[in-house]
């Protein structure tokens, strides 16, 4: 049975070439008989402010959050695998991804249950970088990346079997006009074939692998892990907050 993916795009322009691999990731998995929900959250009008109703609760991880934050929870409970489509800016997500992981990855949701609610999902973090290999390499982006999306955030929330991935010069400023053309369908030849080594095959509720990507992960970044996971309780029947 094909799978159900979460495609989680985080750009403002519709004809970026963000938006354009989002576009051709959508249109691999439906060609592959699966089913897309395309999360556009400049085009949703997604708030990334955290506000109190969204706030964490740490004495009531039963907590009611907004509707917004609600349906947002129903969207990533549904998908089999969520596959996130963003550009790097000042070495980070853009700031409404980032608000997106704080309102909605919360308290009681993604983390704090001994059984993770969010256990079994393949994630994909699919990440555009304007340098060459080499000057990302020697100025530690990916790590940077990966440490805060796969090991603080992936890890963290039960999700083993997720991975980053890197398109490399993606800003087309420096190509000749001429040229551009070619270096874009190039680069959407590399993300649907990224999409295919990170994510093979479109299994429903796939089994859990060991994620592939390189990624430093810290004493103090495990140390984070175990003190706040042994702050929750270990029911049999527990439901996440809703």
């Amino acid at each position: 049975m094909a799978a159900h993916t979460l495609l989680v795009l985080a750009h403002p322009r519709t004809d970026s070439l963000t938006a354009q691999v989002a576009a051709r990731l959508h249109a691999r998995r439906k060609d592959e008989g699966g089913t897309v929900d395309v999360l556009d959250l400049y085009a949703e009008g997604f708030d990334p402010a955290l506000r109190p109703e969204d706030e964490p609760d740490w004495e009531n991880r039963e907590k009611v959050y907004s509707p917004e934050v609600r349906a947002h929870m129903d969207r990533i409970l549904a998908a089999d695998e969520i596959v996130v489509v963003f550009p790097v800016w000042w070495f980070t997500p853009p700031a409404i991804l980032k608000g997106w992981i704080d309102r909605v990855w919360n308290y009681g949701f993604a983390y704090g249950r001994s059984r993770p609610r969010l256990a079994g999902k393949r994630l994909l973090w699919l990440a555009l970088m304007g340098g060459t290999p080499e000057e990302i390499e020697r100025l530690g982006m990916t790590d940077a990346l990966g440490l805060m999306l796969v090991t603080g955030i992936s890890e963290f929330c039960g999700l083993p079997d997720a991975a980053l991935r890197v398109l490399h010069g993606t800003e087309l400023s420096g190509v000749p006009v001429e040229l551009r053309a070619g270096r874009v369908s190039e680069l959407l030849d590399e993300a649907e074939r990224t999409l295919a080594e990170a994510l093979p095959g479109a299994a429903a509720n796939p089994t859990p692998a060991v994620p592939t990507t390189t990624t430093a992960t810290t004493t103090a970044a495990t140390a984070t892990r175990t003190i706040r996971t042994t702050t929750t309780e270990n029911t049999e029947n527990e439901e996440p907050a809703r």
